[in-house]
């Protein structure tokens, strides 16, 4: 037998009472945790009926990920699409196996003088919109399954590139 979704058990078999909960929460999202693990915290917390978010940040990233409640869930397909902007540290002439800083660091080459006018080079070719070919071991999901769980299994990808638009 389902249990309602309004009514969830705790380990000691209590019932929580969800309730309908409006709105978006802005969430300054820490380093560690993935959007959904906050996403079912704050659901948990709030015990609110219905809840998601407006796109993934990497469990590597830290910012505002905006939660939404009931009816606000509408709006974030809206945000899904729209504009964002990013803030990175690059760390330049390593290569690790994972494509991000958790992976064990593969290949290190040197790295020329950084001059503004390199600098403003550099940028231009990462302007508009680019075809990106996501590392393996990523947060992207192909039929609403994970790509790999593992580096292990990271091998080749078989899904379309991702059409990103950058404005710098």
């Amino acid at each position: 037998m389902s249990t309602p979704s309004s009514h969830r058990q705790t380990s000691k078999g209590q019932k929580i009472q969800r309730r309908p909960v409006h709105g978006v929460l802005l969430l300054d999202k820490p380093l560690g945790l993935s959007s959904n693990q906050a996403l079912q915290k704050a659901k948990w917390l709030l015990r609110a009926d219905k809840a998601g978010h407006t796109g993934t940040l990497d469990p590597l990233a830290t910012g505002v990920l905006p939660l939404c409640f009931g009816a606000a869930t509408k709006f974030s397909q809206i945000q899904l699409d729209a504009d964002k902007t990013y803030e990175a540290l690059l760390l330049l002439g390593q290569k690790t196996g994972t494509g991000d800083a958790e992976g064990d660091v593969i290949q290190t080459r040197p790295v020329p003088e950084i001059t503004p006018e390199l600098l403003e080079a550099m940028t231009q070719r990462f302007t508009g919109p680019l075809a990106q070919i996501p590392p393996m071991y990523s947060a992207l999901k192909k039929m609403a399954r994970r790509s790999t769980n593992t580096p292990a299994k990271a091998k080749t990808w078989s899904g379309k590139p991702a059409i990103s638009r950058f404005i710098s």
